[in-house]
């Protein structure tokens, strides 16, 4: 039988999503939880890995298994055998040739800031945080560039191994709301850092420091060098996959 499972967690404590074999990890947490729950070894192949820090509101992963549990068993038996930070929101049967990574039509990120003269406390963990005045709608124009398929080198990083850097964004917003700046990308893959390479090219916009035309330049250069930093990982959360409605899982992923 094969289990989808929506899985939610707070990256701040972890070296990322995948398994190990030195710290903490949420793929190795979720599945020992699992093979408690279980009786035998469980592996989970999740939607999209995410890095150190980075937080999760729908990761979405399936795993095989023998044992025979109610739904409701394996959402609260591997809730009860998880750390504080991760929890299992939902728990769907799909049939064998479902897959939680390559059955995804696209995959969606949030990137938070908090903008404020005043540093965060109890959003320090979720948002980070820029002092300076942002022009939301500045960005937001910028980041209209990005739309389509594109190659991304410009906000590829170094250790990515992927074939190649076309990838194709299919929306992005940004937004203010209050003293949050959010920034919204959903495209059907991405490139390792390519969210957090964006925001950090996005800043300098909304500062006043680039045109809102330098998004389109750096693009069209694909030179990493050339973009601005790489944005802190807290104020990141892969918001989750999207699959086909066929698939009957939950609204929040599904198309």
């Amino acid at each position: 039988m094969r289990i989808a499972l929506g899985i939610e967690y707070d990256g701040t404590d972890f070296l990322g999503w995948q398994r190990l074999t030195h710290g903490a990890t949420v793929q190795g947490a979720l599945e020992r939880a699992l093979s408690r729950v279980a009786a035998h070894p469980v592996d989970v192949v999740c939607a999209g890995r995410t890095d150190a820090g980075v937080h999760g509101i729908c990761q979405v992963v399936h795993f095989d298994t023998t044992a025979q549990r109610e739904l409701r068993g394996w959402v609260l038996g591997a809730c009860s055998n998880l750390p504080p930070g991760v929890a299992v929101l939902w728990a769907k049967p799909v049939p064998d040739d479902f897959h939680a990574r390559f059955s995804a039509r696209s995959r969606r990120y949030r990137y938070t800031i908090l903008n404020r003269p005043v540093r965060a406390a109890l959003q320090a963990r979720y948002a980070t945080w820029e002092r300076l005045p942002l022009d939301a709608a500045r960005m937001h124009a910028a980041a209209q560039a990005l739309l389509g398929e594109h190659d991304f080198s410009a906000f590829r990083a170094a250790s990515c191994q992927a074939a190649h850097a076309n990838r194709c964004v299919l929306a992005v917003d940004v937004r203010r709301e209050g003293e949050m700046v959010q920034v919204e990308i959903e495209a059907n893959a991405f490139l390792h850092h390519m969210v957090r390479n964006i925001v950090g090219s996005l800043l300098p916009i909304g500062r006043g420091e680039q045109p809102v035309e330098w998004m389109a330049s750096l693009l069209a250069g694909r030179q990493r060098d050339a973009a601005g930093p790489t944005a802190l990982p807290n104020g990141l959360a892969f918001v989750g996959p999207r699959y086909e409605a066929r698939w009957a899982l939950p609204v929040e992923v599904s198309q």
